[in-house]
């Protein structure tokens, strides 16, 4: 364990629970198809504003989890303090994108207007789910489900921090 960095930080996902006797995790990805969860990672560990710095040792798919090691974590005892941590990784530790793409976190905070020029409200967070990606819009008087796909975002505008959709009929009303 090392000390904290002051790089920005990407949140993969939430530690629920401990697996085994031998400091296994049971681990809740934001993004089940992350390419981060790797053996040699370095990955920074946050419950109630204190950070841990750790290497993930192994980690592998099961069932709707991931279970995860962390480097010098040995007996469910050392496993159980991360309980209700947060796992990130520094933002230069994710893969390159190809131009004209982006991680579904750097739109968290973007207001979303639709195509006829009306506020529809701001991105609050992603929710991932086995039809996709959704953006949580966070509207004048409710919250919106939008699904994250080509057909319906329109234009992401990082400059001007906003997000165009051309929402079907009746997606706005759900």
């Amino acid at each position: 364990m090392r000390t904290p960095i002051a790089e920005p930080l990407v949140p993969l996902g939430e530690i629920v629970s401990t697996h085994g006797l031998k400091g296994w995790l049971k681990f809740n990805p934001f993004n089940p198809a992350s390419t981060a969860l790797v053996s040699g990672t370095e990955v920074i560990v946050e419950k109630a504003g204190n950070q841990s710095i750790h290497e993930l040792e192994a980690t592998g798919p099961h069932k709707h989890q991931w279970l995860i090691k962390l480097r010098d974590i040995n007996s469910v005892d050392d496993a159980e303090r991360y309980v209700g941590s947060t796992l990130s990784v520094a933002e230069s530790a994710l893969e390159a994108l190809a131009s004209g793409q982006y991680y579904h976190y750097q739109v968290i905070g973007f207001e979303v207007f639709a195509v006829n020029g009306e506020r529809v409200g701001t991105i609050l967070s992603t929710l991932s789910t086995p039809g996709g990606e959704l953006y949580v819009v966070q509207g004048t008087t409710k919250e919106h489900l939008i699904p994250a796909v080509k057909e319906i975002v329109e234009k992401v505008d990082f400059d001007a921090g906003t997000m165009t959709i051309n929402p079907p009929p009746g997606l706005l009303e759900l």
